[in-house]
């Protein structure tokens, strides 16, 4: 049995707030310049902006956007761990503090989402557990800006209405959706398993890179057939226009009920953030 003391775990959630915010994972920023070629005008000045900007975030060490989030962290912990020293998700919830303050990240937490007090260290995090096989520790931090989690939906739809209603449904989103999220976005979809559990399947599928696929080619083939609907609406970086409204369409898949077909859309914005370590 492995210890691992909690106070690991609150410093590498507070670099990886931090590292979230800062600096754009090498296969957004791959797949933003791969899309040069593809647009013109306005929407490659867009697209050559945001590079820009993510330049000048890594080079002057600041957020590469002014809203850095409700941080969501995951947790996989290894059955073999024993974690030691203190509550894990109090754990958890310092070293979002500390990487707010540390990185001078815009607090954007309210205590209650009515009364609207801010907590002015942007806690308490959203927490996901899973326990794995082994002896380590992966945490994935992904803050989580609301221009497009505002944009994300859920519907329960029933087997009968089938693949073609969860593709619309999806196109729907992202069509309401416009510039709001701030395109080139990421779609993370969830089917199946339960009202709850659909959401989570979304959510987790922004944490995929750019370029993998489902497994099941059926899906994969889902994927890359919304990816082109999605790109055909003509949204366009920074929703000016152009070929590249989304770089990916990801979805996870779960087992469900024989009378039920959830499906969530999760929308990650041109930079979906999100940093991984393992202890």
């Amino acid at each position: 049995m492995r210890e691992i003391h909690v106070n690991e775990i609150t410093n590498t959630v507070a670099q990886l707030c931090i590292k979230a915010c800062v600096v754009v994972a090498p296969d957004i920023r791959a797949c933003i310049q791969r899309q040069l070629d593809a647009e013109t005008g306005t929407a490659r000045q867009v697209l050559e902006d945001m590079l820009e900007n993510q330049d000048i975030a890594t080079r002057r060490k600041l957020p590469i956007c002014q809203d850095t989030g409700m941080a969501v962290v995951f947790l996989e912990i290894g059955q073999d761990v024993r974690l030691i020293g203190g509550n894990v998700a109090d754990a958890v919830h310092e070293g979002v503090r500390r990487g707010y303050d540390e990185g001078f990240l815009r607090k954007s937490v309210v205590a209650d989402p009515i009364k609207r007090v801010n907590t002015k260290d942007n806690t308490p995090a959203v927490i996901h557990y899973d326990i794995v096989p082994g002896d380590g520790v992966k945490i994935t931090v992904a803050p989580k800006g609301f221009g497009s989690e505002n944009m994300s939906r859920l519907r329960m739809f029933v087997p009968a209405d089938g693949l073609d209603a969860v593709e619309a449904f999806v196109l729907e989103t992202v069509t309401l959706a416009d510039a709001n999220p701030c395109p080139p976005i990421i779609v993370g979809v969830g089917v199946g398993g339960t009202f709850d559990y659909a959401a989570n399947l979304a959510k987790r599928a922004l944490l995929r890179k750019i370029g993998s696929r489902h497994p099941d080619d059926f899906w994969a083939d889902t994927e890359a057939r919304l990816l082109e609907k999605i790109n055909a609406t003509g949204i366009g970086p920074g929703g000016f226009g152009g070929r590249t409204t989304a770089m990916a369409v990801h979805i996870g898949t779960y087992a469900t009920h024989i009378a039920g077909l959830p499906v969530a859309v999760n929308i990650g914005c041109h930079v979906n953030r999100h940093e991984e370590a393992i202890l």
